[in-house]
């Protein structure tokens, strides 16, 4: 919001077209679709849970994401998806892992692949370092996987056994969970299932922002190559834990990669504003919806339960 002036930011969201938000909330939600799918692909195939659990799971995450700070989502989509499968929350955790790892890694490929289309941008060389560093650190990963298995993980977590209430046997088990949900590294068709997927929800991510963009006189005239460079624009920028909802970090992000194109602070933050409403009431709403949902079947399974164990239940001990 620096030197930029509010007035003009206002003229440019009253004089917008918003029905383009229709086809970019259609965009939105298939890439949700599409990363959920994306994500079940990451389990094993021996142990990988139902599509509707894990794109609950996800949604949830997004909910929490959006509401509390430093991505406190990711922790909640798996207590989420434990709760509703039973699957192991280190074997969760390891496929959130991978799937944050291909998320940055595909972005960067998409940068790189995008370079002859998009305009000069002042990040480029830090994000060829990154994408460098990335690479290599999945590379070892992958190696140390294949040769050593479960071994290094073991004895990375063998002094969390000191504490009194971690036993050595938890530990072990963990350390073999984790591995398991890292399948996504080590199975050659499960690495282009996920490489597959995430690269069509992140162009889809980049078709409903540009839809955005369209909906602006002022950004009207770019093309869908310049949704795809806001988005990973943002990505980019969302890697480290931010505040909730990345408010600000959002906003910044997307100015930057529209100033690229020549496009003013005060031009760029108006469709920035409209792209966080997008890519943030969504979210909220199918979140809160998902744990209403689960709420009220917990409910009426408890209910049931009481009405089945009869007077000579807990209930009905109550009512002596």
């Amino acid at each position: 919001m620096r030197n930029v002036r509010i007035g003009e930011v206002w003229r440019h969201l009253r004089e917008s077209d918003y029905l383009w938000l229709l086809p970019s909330l259609a965009a939105l939600i298939l890439a949700a679709v599409l990363r959920g799918l994306r994500w079940q692909l990451l389990f094993a195939p021996e142990t990988r849970p139902p599509f509707r659990p894990v794109l609950s799971a996800m949604l949830i995450g997004q909910l929490f994401n959006n509401v509390l700070p430093v991505r406190a989502g990711e922790a909640a989509r798996i207590v989420a998806l434990n709760r509703s499968v039973g699957t192991p929350r280190a074997e969760i955790a390891g496929t959130v892992v991978v799937e944050r790892a291909y998320d940055v890694l595909t972005v960067l490929v998409l940068l790189f692949i995008g370079l002859p289309w998009f305009p000069h941008v002042s990040w480029l060389r830090a994000a060829a370092i990154f994408a460098v560093v990335l690479t290599a650190a999945m590379v070892a990963i992958y190696v140390v996987l294949a040769v050593y298995g479960e071994r290094p993980l073991k004895f990375a977590l063998r002094p969390l056994a000191r504490l009194p209430f971690v036993s050595h046997e938890r530990t072990e088990l963990a350390a073999g969970n984790i591995v398991h949900g890292m399948a996504g590294l080590r199975r050659p068709r499960m690495v282009v299932a996920a490489l597959f997927w995430t690269t069509a929800s992140w162009i889809l991510l980049g078709v409903s922002t540009w839809c955005v963009l369209r909906g602006f006189a002022s950004t009207r005239h770019l093309s869908p190559v310049a949704g795809v460079l806001v988005v990973i624009a943002v990505a980019l920028a969302l890697i480290l834990p931010s505040s909730p909802g990345a408010v600000g970090v959002f906003e910044w992000s997307t100015q930057l990669a529209l100033g690229a194109y020549g496009i003013s602070k005060e031009a760029a933050l108006a469709p920035a504003l409209v792209l966080h409403v997008v890519n943030f009431v969504p979210y909220i709403a199918a979140g809160l919806l998902i744990l209403v949902h689960q709420a009220s079947g917990r409910g009426s399974r408890d209910r049931l339960a009481a009405e089945r164990q009869g007077p000579g239940g807990p209930a009905g001990l109550q009512n002596r």
